[in-house]
């Protein structure tokens, strides 16, 4: 059984073609600038590697092409789109309303739309994708997994903000946290190397890329995360500014002389690792800047590992008793001294990193990276937000 994994994004759409019977990636590609002059789409197939320039005006010519790709006689993967058992879609925000993944229905579209406010350059984007789909493939069935559904578990006191209770209620307000899909996939993978079940277990996951979140998982449940009503609180990251006193964004308006969504676009685009650093989001430059003895650079990294430690440090708290620690993410996976200046200090609660394996890692392997004195275990373990997506998806097509 094959599943096509899409991801649409306001002008790209990233694909991947698994076949489920081994849980393998037969394709997978990305279609770039949709609706810009220059648009490309590159994939892979057959263990070759393609970039093409393909006029693709909106994200169904995209699915088109990406169709034609994977059926095509020399290069694709399958003889025809009947091979195609389901697509499942990333959706970033399922609001109040979903809190599992499920089949696209004309209700379930419907429903969509009522969470285009909460988070509209994503919303937009991910009904493209699925549109695309529905006029492109309209007899495949169409599954949406929702990167805020796992932390539909967290408790009211996790979740509420401390405003009118009455203004919450009615607009919706509340953390609904994301990254929900790479939280699952690695608290499971963690599990299955532990042994145990994870509904017996409590984990922090840490997930750190350009966007990068961290959740406490009790007992295999989500029950409180650092990102919030948008992806902009918590972590500092690639360009969000993470955590602040409401009141920067009055205070920068009267300066800046701009409106409140203009302070908020400049907080999510310009902020951040790039803001304070003046150098890059991308960690790897701002390591180079640091060797070469760039102050901003060294003050965005020792920013970005202390509120690691920080919020590390509060869901110790928040569990009361923590099983093991799991590293994920682009950043989380290979900046190896965040990871250990994130646990260093906090051996006294258990954590002992081997900092000599810690440090020699290969990319893309499930380790252990603490000691075997640590009464916590610390994992470096890749996500895999697509696969889950292609389980939810199998799943739900069983039933």
């Amino acid at each position: 059984m094959k599943i096509l994994v899409i991801n649409a994004g306001s002008s790209s759409l990233k694909f991947q073609l698994f076949d489920m019977e081994n849980e393998s990636v037969i394709a997978k590609g990305n279609c770039e600038k949709i609706g810009l002059p220059a648009s490309f789409i590159g994939y892979k197939t057959n263990g070759d590697k393609k970039e093409v320039a393909i006029k693709m005006s909106n994200h169904v010519e995209a699915l088109e092409n990406v169709l034609k790709i994977l059926t095509d006689k020399n290069e694709g993967v399958i003889k025809s789109l009947s091979e195609i058992s389901a697509c499942g879609h990333r959706v970033v925000q399922g609001g109040w309303i979903f809190d599992k993944s499920v089949l696209v229905t004309k209700k379930v579209l419907k429903d969509l739309e009522k969470l285009t406010d909460l988070s509209p350059l994503h919303a937009h984007a991910n009904m493209a994708g699925i549109n695309g789909c529905l006029k492109v493939m309209p007899k495949v069935p169409q599954v949406l997994v929702f990167d805020t559904s796992f932390h539909a578990t967290m408790p009211e006191k996790a979740y509420n903000y401390g405003i009118k209770y009455q203004d919450a209620e009615k607009y919706h307000i509340r953390k609904y946290g994301f990254h929900g899909t790479s939280h699952r996939f690695v608290a499971n993978e963690c599990a299955r190397l532990m042994k145990k079940k994870l509904e017996d277990l409590n984990l922090i996951t840490v997930h750190m890329g350009n966007g990068s979140s961290i959740t406490a998982i009790e007992k295999g449940k989500s029950i409180d995360t650092t990102m919030g009503l948008t992806p902009l609180e918590g972590l500092i990251m690639g360009t969000r500014s993470g955590d602040l006193d409401p009141s920067v964004v009055s205070y920068l308006a009267d300066k800046k002389g701009q409106s409140a969504s203009e302070v908020v676009s400049y907080l999510n685009k310009e902020c951040g690792m790039l803001g304070i650093s003046g150098v890059s989001s991308d960690l790897r430059e701002i390591n180079d800047a640091v060797v070469k003895g760039n102050k901003r650079a060294k003050l965005a990294l020792d920013m970005l590992k202390y509120r690691t430690k920080k919020f590390i440090g509060s869901y110790m708290a928040v569990l009361g008793k923590v099983d093991a620690i799991v590293f994920t993410g682009g950043v989380g996976e290979n900046q190896e001294d965040l990871r250990e200046e994130a646990l260093k200090g906090l051996e006294n609660y258990g954590i002992i990193l081997d900092v000599k394996k810690n440090s020699s890692l290969p990319r893309g392997t499930n380790e252990l990276i603490s000691t075997k004195k640590s009464k916590v275990k610390v994992y470096r373990i890749p996500t895999d937000e697509e696969l889950l997506i292609a389980r939810d998806t199998l799943e739900l097509i069983k039933k």
